[in-house]
């Protein structure tokens, strides 16, 4: 039987596997945009088409978005999405744990 081990956040387990912390970092990001991307969608009953053609990229990107498939998607696409559909950003930077 496996046991399941319990990390205390995100950078320890990163580090268990072998992953480099600034790519956990990346995923953390694209995380908080999209969750704010898909509440802001949904608040406003915008079709992908819509928010594709106001941040001017592709549905197919838009729909990869809101689906969380981030893998292709940078933050730089993130980051105009959430301005097209009438968002700003703000950033905490803080000292690691």
């Amino acid at each position: 039987m496996i046991k399941a081990k319990r990390y205390k956040n995100l950078q320890d387990l990163a580090e268990s596997l072998g992953v480099d912390p600034m790519r956990v970092a990346e995923a953390e990001v694209k995380a908080s945009l999209t969750k704010a991307i898909i509440r802001e969608v949904a608040k406003q009953n915008l079709t992908h088409q819509e928010v594709a053609e106001l941040a001017a990229v592709s549905r197919t990107t838009v729909t990869g978005i809101i689906n969380g498939s981030l893998q292709k998607v940078s933050i730089d696409r993130l980051l105009r999405v959430i301005s097209a559909i009438g968002l700003s950003v703000h950033v905490t930077v803080k000292k690691s744990a």
